[in-house]
């Protein structure tokens, strides 16, 4: 029994000193473009079974732009969607082989099709879990690029993550409709943002996607989303800071008008914030405003602004308006968002 105890360590221990070795030897390749030798070492891991060296050949592969290797990392993509859940757990080789793929420039839509449609349910506490989310992303956004796909046949195929089970990948179908552009990904986005149903980062991935496309409504757009302003949940957040993303006064305008309808605390900071992302001259005036007339809302307004700015000629601005105020309240407000220290004189409040 001891013999055998003895033959089964003397068989494993070089295998794990092979991985740690081959691991090392992947890793030292990491800060600087790899010889022949190199390649040829990174070639040698693509080929491997354990599906985490190859990831880290992918890695390099791609960090090093080592488009001789593409055979390979084609050949180990394919490997890996056979008993997926064994050979490969986690999805941790064909998520690095896939983005070498991009890096390394394959075009090829019948390879990213097999990675768009494909699940891998993998045992979990109490259940199954997907774990091929992330693949279905990447894929989703490389078919955009396969010159093999017109217009049509790319968003026929967009519509299978545009439903995905997993709202990451239909955030990232809504940005890939977004890329295709035209008439027909305008109109498929608007659908999905009229339909409501929807977790609103994914709605914010269609907001998002929709105001930065270039087409001829683009006021139409800009209404749509401000539309969803008047909800005060985390859609309307995600409209507010889609809205702020453009950097547009056209989209600025809903903002502030929203903003002097009033909302509660959280929502009324999201809307500060956004109107300060803006990043528009007239969103600041707007904040300055709320610091000098608004004693109830002024600290929201201080918040964002100090989250954004931190220039010496906008902190004299903030304080010129937090002495106009003539508010204790405010004063106390802007040195708790503003501590660095700041001459301030002319900003005490006289007490009467």
């Amino acid at each position: 029994m001891m013999k055998a105890a003895i033959g089964h360590s003397a068989v494993r221990m070089p295998v794990h000193r092979s991985f740690e070795r081959e691991l090392a030897q992947l890793e030292a390749l990491s800060g600087q473009a790899p010889d022949a030798d190199g390649i040829e070492r990174v070639r040698r891991a693509l080929a491997s079974e354990n599906n985490y060296l190859v990831a880290k050949a992918a890695g390099l592969a791609a960090r090093h732009n080592l488009a001789g290797l593409l055979p390979e990392v084609l050949a180990a993509f394919d490997r890996f969607f056979i008993d997926a859940v064994k050979s490969d757990p986690q999805c941790w080789a064909k998520n690095a082989l896939v983005k070498a793929l991009v890096k390394l420039e394959c075009r090829d839509a019948t390879v990213y099709l097999r990675g768009l449609r494909h699940t891998q349910e993998e045992p979990v506490w109490g259940g199954h879990s997907d774990t091929a989310g992330a693949l279905r992303g990447t894929c989703t956004h490389a078919l955009v690029d396969c010159d093999s796909l017109n217009e049509t046949a790319l968003l026929n195929i967009l519509l299978e993550p545009l439903l995905d089970q997993d709202k990451t990948v239909r955030m990232e179908a809504a940005r890939a409709i977004g890329q295709v552009g035209g008439v027909s990904a305008t109109l498929l986005l608007k659908l999905r943002v009229l339909l409501r149903k929807e977790a609103p980062e994914v709605l914010g991935a269609c907001f998002s996607a929709l105001l930065g496309m270039e087409h001829n409504d683009r006021l139409g757009a800009i209404s749509l989303v401000a539309d969803f302003l008047d909800d005060g949940e985390e859609a309307a957040a995600e409209a507010a800071f889609a809205l702020a993303e453009t950097h547009e006064p056209a989209a600025l305008a809903p903002l502030i008008d929203r903003r002097r309808q009033g909302a509660d605390a959280w929502f009324g900071s999201v809307l500060d914030q956004a109107i300060v992302l803006s990043r528009l001259p007239e969103g600041m005036d707007f904040l300055l405003g709320v610091i000098e007339k608004d004693v109830r809302q002024a600290p929201s307004a201080l918040d964002a602004i100090s989250r954004v700015h931190s220039s010496p000629e906008v902190r004299a601005r903030v304080a010129q308006s937090v002495a106009r105020s003539k508010s204790e309240r405010v004063l106390l407000a802007f040195r708790q968002h503003f501590p660095e220290p700041l001459p301030e004189r002319g900003l005490e409040v006289k007490q009467g």
